[in-house]
Parts: C-alpha cells; structure tokens; sequence
C-alpha cells in the first residue's frame, strides 16, 4: 500500500511538473502548427502544446477562451511567418499573451521567411530553441 502511494505520488508530480505551452500561428500555417505539435508526441515530452484555431470570426466567446487557455500556460510559442502580418487572430493571441505577462518566443514558421514581427523575439526552428525556451518556463 505505501509503495502504490508513492507511485501514485510520483506520477503526480510528473503531471504537475508537465509545462503547457500556447501556439498562436495564422490559420494558412496550420501544417507548421501540425508539424511543432507532433514534436510533443514522445511519451517523454514534459510539454504539452495547445491552441485555439479557427476558421470563423473571432468573437467574444472565442477571446474569452484563449484568454483562458493563455493563462493557463507556461508560455507561448508564435509561428511567424508572412502570412502572421495579415492575422488578426494571431495578433490577438500575441497581445494577450503579453497582456497576462506571459514568456513568448517567436519561431520562423519557414526557412525562408524571416517575417519579424513588433515585440516578438524570433529565432530559427530547431529543437535547441523550442528546448531551451520550454525549459526555461
């Protein structure tokens, strides 16, 4: 019996210690998205990835809940790219996240593009950065 608690306890602080982190990318780089979130898939990933994506417009029921979301992560990660500079979803999602004082990074969606974008910190897409940004959390 004490050694089932302290399994139970052990898996516990493993999910405690699990960093959760918002995506905020425009909707036309929702495949970048596809491809950063597959990254968490390992079992051994002490991360978990989430976003709010939509086709429709954005209201206030929509803001509402990625204004939950945002606070409720460590972070957020922004997928920059050209078609960043045309989302106002995207926009809005940065400007909450830094409205909740929230730690953003920024990652060139493409190797191509190096879109910058006004107080977001961008970097090249490698696991070093995504690593160290998650690690720093």
């Amino acid at each position: 019996m004490v050694r089932s608690t302290t399994t139970s306890s052990r898996s516990e602080a493993t999910m405690a210690d699990k960093k959760t982190v918002f995506i905020a990318f425009a909707i036309e780089d929702e495949r970048q998205r596809d491809f950063l979130k597959g990254q968490s898939l390992s079992a051994r990933a002490p991360y978990e990835f989430i976003d709010m994506s939509v086709k429709t417009p954005y209201d206030s029921e929509w803001k509402d809940r990625v204004r939950t979301r945002i606070r409720r992560s460590h972070g957020v990660i922004v997928l920059v790219s050209k078609n960043s500079l045309n989302s106002s979803g995207q926009k809005w999602e940065i400007q909450c996240a830094q409205e909740e004082g929230k730690p953003i990074l920024g990652i060139w969606a493409y190797r191509d593009d190096r879109t910058t974008l006004t107080g977001v910190r961008t970097v090249a897409w490698t696991d070093a950065n995504i690593a160290g940004f998650i690690d720093s959390l």
